[in-house]
C-alpha cells in the first residue's frame, strides 16, 4: 500500500484549455476547457484510478501532468519542482523519471523502428547506455514484459496487440522511472489480454515500485488495480476517494449513476438493483453549462446547482466530492 504522508505528485488548480480560432487572422474566439481546475495528490507507490465518460478530459490530464501539452495554468509538484515552470532542460531532465504508456499500441509504435529501436530509444536519447550494454538492457527489458529477448530485431507489425503494449510497457520502463501515467492501456485489446496486461503492471508496480496515475473506462478495472479513484466530468473532479469506499457508498449523483452501470455477477442483486439512466449527451467543453457542470443531466440538481459550481470538498474522512446537494444534505439522494 501508498505511504499517505509521502506525496510524489500534487497537482492544484490544474487547467489546459485549447483555444478556438476563426477567420483569416486566426481571431480567438473562445476555449475548449478540456481540463478546468483540476486539483489531486498522488502518493508514493499507490495506483490512482482516474475514470469518466469520453470527452470528460483524463487523457488530458495525464499529458498535460507530464508536459506533452502545455499547461494553460495551475501548479504540477513533482517532488518540491513545480514542473509548469521547468525550462526545457531541466524537465528534460525530470522527464526520465515520469513515463506514459499510450492507449493505442498500433499507433504508438513507429513501424519503420525495430522493437529494440523502440525500446532502446529512451536509452540513447539520455546517453544513459549504447552499443552492447544498450542491447543487454534492451533484452533485460523484454524478458521483464513476458516477451522473448531474441525479438529486438522484428518489427512492431510481427506482434500481436497484447505484445505490442508489452513493447510499449517496456518502453515506458527503460529509466527506472518513478511515475508512469497509464492512458487506458488496456480499452483496445481483447478481454482475454487485458487481465494478463494488468496483472503485469501489478507485477511490475510491487518488483519496481512504481507509482500510477491510471487511467480507464472499465470501472470494475479500475477498482482492481486502483488504491484511489478519481472521477472526472466535463474537466472536473467530481469526487474522490479510496476504491472500496466509492464504490460502496458514492455520494456524488454523476458517481452513482456510474456505479449502477457496472454489472454486478449476482442476478439476486443485479434484479434488485436501481439502475440510474442519465438523459441527455455531455456538454461540449467549448460551453459549458453556468453553474455545475453536471446539472443538465442530474436527476438529483436543486437552484443552488444552476448559479455556481461546487468546491471539491472532503465530506468525509478521505472522501472529497464536489457536490452543492452533498453539501447541504450529507448525500444526494436520486430524486
Amino acid at each position: 500500500m501508498a505511504e499517505r504522508n509521502n506525496v510524489l505528485v500534487r497537482v492544484r488548480n490544474l487547467k489546459k484549455y485549447f483555444p478556438i480560432t476563426r477567420g483569416v487572422f486566426q481571431r480567438h474566439v473562445g476555449d475548449v476547457k478540456a481540463v478546468d481546475d483540476v486539483s489531486f495528490d498522488i502518493y508514493q507507490g499507490e495506483t490512482l484510478g482516474l475514470v469518466g465518460e469520453s470527452g470528460s478530459g483524463k487523457t488530458t490530464v495525464g499529458r498535460t501532468m507530464l508536459r506533452l501539452y502545455e499547461p494553460t495554468g495551475g501548479e504540477i509538484d513533482f517532488e518540491g519542482r513545480d514542473l509548469a515552470k521547468l525550462s526545457p532542460s531541466e524537465l528534460r531532465e525530470t522527464r526520465r523519471r515520469m513515463q506514459i504508456i499510450f492507449q493505442d499500441p498500433y499507433a504508438s509504435l513507429n513501424p519503420r523502428m525495430t522493437v529494440g529501436g523502440i525500446v532502446g530509444e529512451p536509452l540513447e536519447v539520455h546517453r544513459v547506455a549504447k552499443g552492447k550494454e544498450k542491447r543487454e538492457r534492451v533484452q533485460e527489458l523484454l524478458r521483464l514484459v513476458g516477451l522473448n529477448p531474441y525479438f529486438v530485431n522484428r518489427y512492431p507489425h510481427e506482434f500481436s496487440g497484447g505484445q505490442r503494449q508489452r513493447v510499449g510497457i517496456a518502453r515506458a520502463l527503460a529509466l527506472n522511472p518513478d511515475l508512469i501515467v497509464c492512458d487506458e492501456p488496456i480499452s483496445s485489446l481483447d478481454v482475454s489480454i487485458q487481465a494478463q496486461v494488468v496483472n503485469l503492471l501489478e507485477e511490475l508496480q510491487e518488483r519496481m515500485g512504481l507509482t500510477y496515475l491510471f487511467i480507464a473506462h472499465d470501472l470494475s478495472m479500475v477498482r482492481h488495480i486502483s488504491d484511489r479513484v478519481a472521477v472526472m466530468y466535463l474537466g472536473k473532479i467530481m469526487e474522490l476517494t479510496d476504491r472500496d469506499e466509492l464504490y460502496t457508498n458514492p455520494l456524488n449523483p454523476y458517481t452513482q449513476a456510474l456505479m449502477s452501470a457496472v454489472p454486478v455477477p449476482d442476478p439476486v442483486v443485479e434484479e434488485e438493483r436501481q439502475r440510474i439512466i442519465l438523459e441527455g449527451d455531455i456538454p461540449s467543453p467549448s460551453t459549458p453549462p453556468k453553474g455545475c457542470n453536471f446539472n443538465t443531466r442530474c436527476p438529483a440538481a436543486r437552484d443552488v446547482c444552476f448559479e455556481s459550481h461546487p468546491e471539491l470538498l472532503e465530506i468525509e474522512p478521505g472522501h472529497f466530492c464536489a457536490c452543492h446537494v452533498v453539501e447541504r444534505e450529507g448525500r444526494a439522494e436520486i430524486r
